[in-house]
């Protein structure tokens, strides 16, 4: 048992109503809440003074916190943190919700096309700002070509067995020549035919090693150069749709509009992006990310609510969240943002 669940377990009634209408009304306002308010809600009657004793302690617990001099309480990351694994409750998603994303969802065109128009709507129906990490593409390949542009560049081509053809530029290594790239193309399109690129990459790196004497040197540093332009830290995943910046800009607080701007800044460079799909590998289904959990979040004190998205294979292949204050309508995100994942992973699926 995590130490907060045994928090809330070893919370009597009172109490635990106390932290739960606190982070609630937190959560419906933005603002602190005093012990009048909850004196006016609470199931049982009971004194204002009562209730100051139980925030107090909470406080001394680190769930709840005051924010200035106000008598009011807000809850501590802590505090989010434990209501969201234990009193959360999550609502049924809104019939206008779910209209709104079909209706983005109906539209034809590809995936990259999809995901564009997911993004929006995401951000469009939340009011927060929307994450989209799009798939590299994972087709098996037809045929891979080295072509020269200049001594210190070239063009890898990959033509895929669905027709799909991407070409990055990347720097050969010294003293390569037309031969040499027509060489280490040959190699590659011997083992290529029938496997994705991530299959590729683990066949190559093996044959190299066993072939390690047969394989010119400038052949072999070819395919590995080659090679990086899509397998390199950062390329991970084809690339990031963030949409609603001005969401979070326009609803943030004044002295939090510069924070924000460094997050979207970390953003928009890719930085530790890649760790959004490896943090939700860990299981199905949505995952919530308080401010300082996710690193690229401590700044800004963000929350992140994500969800991966399969293909026809279960495997995950991308991932989509809602970014906004800690102050989220967790119970109305979270189901928004399941609802999409899954329809997301059925229509790319589909189109496999």
């Amino acid at each position: 048992m995590s130490d907060n669940s045994q928090l809330l377990s070893e919370m009597n009634a009172r109490t635990r109503e106390v932290f739960r209408r606190v982070v609630q009304g937190y959560l419906d306002s933005g603002d602190p809440v005093g012990s009048r308010t909850l004196t006016r809600s609470m199931t049982e009657k009971v004194s204002a003074a009562t209730v100051r004793n139980v925030m107090s302690d909470l406080e001394y617990m680190g769930l709840l916190g005051s924010p200035h001099t106000s008598a009011g309480r807000i809850p501590t990351q802590q505090g989010l943190r434990m209501f969201v694994d234990g009193l959360l409750e999550v609502n049924e998603l809104e019939t206008s919700d779910r209209r709104k994303i079909d209706e983005t969802m109906g539209q034809t065109g590809d995936v990259s096309g999809l995901l564009d128009r997911v993004g929006a709507a995401l951000s469009g129906v939340t009011q927060g700002a929307s994450l989209v990490l799009a798939p590299k593409h994972e087709a098996a390949i037809k045929h891979i070509e080295f072509v020269p542009l200049a001594a210190d560049r070239a063009l890898v081509v990959l033509v895929f067995s669905d027709g799909h053809v991407e070409n990055r530029v990347f720097t050969p290594p010294l003293g390569a020549t037309p031969s040499s790239m027509r060489e280490a193309a040959n190699f590659l399109n011997a083992l290529a035919e029938g496997r994705t690129l991530t299959e590729l990459g683990t066949s190559i790196r093996q044959e190299i090693a066993n072939r390690r004497q047969e394989i010119d040197t400038l052949a072999r540093e070819l395919v590995d150069s080659g090679l990086a332009v899509w397998e390199g830290k950062g390329e991970s995943y084809e690339r990031l749709i963030v949409r609603g910046r001005s969401n979070l800009i326009a609803g943030g607080e004044e002295e939090s509009v510069d924070k924000i701007k460094t997050l979207f800044d970390d953003l928009e460079r890719k930085r530790d992006i890649v760790e959004f799909l490896e943090l939700t590998e860990d299981g199905e289904g949505v995952r919530i990310f308080i401010g300082s959990e996710n690193k690229l979040f401590s700044l800004s004190g963000s929350s992140l609510v994500v969800s991966p998205y399969m293909n026809a294979d279960r495997k995950v292949i991308g991932a989509i969240g809602v970014i906004g204050p800690t102050r989220l309508n967790y119970g109305r995100i979270v189901p928004i943002v399941d609802y999409t994942a899954q329809l997301v992973g059925k229509l790319i699926s589909n189109q496999s």
